[in-house]
């Protein structure tokens, strides 16, 4: 129910003559993810300040482990391709990523990796240079998943990305969201919305 409702209100935010793209996804591909719930309390937000959300699932763009040998001999994949190009597309970035081993899951760098490469071989910065970035996550510990954001932040801003200083934590996963999958934290819900305005005004 709560993914439904968010839907509609990224949907109307489309129909606006935005001018600030924003591109959501999370670093998990489990359904139930407690990441993605809050990538999607994020967009919800971010839709309600008239910016043009896109969400998208890593599950629906599967990529092969990055191999050199394999882009040479056949090139880029098709999603490495689309997922980059959407990357390109946009303005602000938000990534939601759980912590696996005190770092990122092998699904967000593989994509990481494949859409950091050129249209004719070699590295490309161009779906992070000059983009907004906005990182968060979630986990039922409390650090709250943010010793894998410190190897995320590393990443994205070597390839050129600007990530903002802030960055959402939200410890005790399990007990962070309602049944509709919403944040209980009136104040954690406030710092997102700070976090994107801030954002936001950095890209008029």
């Amino acid at each position: 129910m709560w993914k439904w409702i968010m839907l509609l209100c990224v949907s109307f935010a489309t129909t606006l003559s935005a001018e600030i793209n924003v591109l959501a996804f999370a670093g998990s591909v489990r359904e139930n993810s407690m990441n993605k719930k809050l990538l999607w309390e994020a967009a919800n937000l971010a839709a309600q300040m008239q910016t043009n959300v896109k969400v998208i699932d890593l599950k629906d763009y599967p990529i092969p482990l990055y191999d050199g040998d394999l882009e040479a001999r056949e090139g880029r994949p098709a999603n490495a391709k689309q997922l980059r190009q959407l990357m390109i597309q946009s303005d602000i970035i938000l990534i939601a990523s759980p912590e696996y081993n005190a770092s990122i899951p092998a699904v967000l760098k593989n994509a990481i990796d494949w859409t950091s490469r050129g249209e004719n071989g070699g590295g490309s910065r161009e779906a992070f240079k000059n983009k907004s970035f906005i990182i968060m996550s979630t986990s039922p510990g409390g650090s709250g998943g943010a010793r894998g954001l410190i190897h995320l932040r590393t990443i994205l801003t070597d390839i050129g990305g600007i990530v903002a200083p802030q960055q959402i934590v939200v410890p005790s996963c399990y007990n962070a969201f309602d049944e509709h999958g919403q944040l209980v934290n009136p104040k954690i819900r406030k710092e997102i919305q700070q976090i994107l305005q801030k954002t936001i005004n950095s890209r008029k």
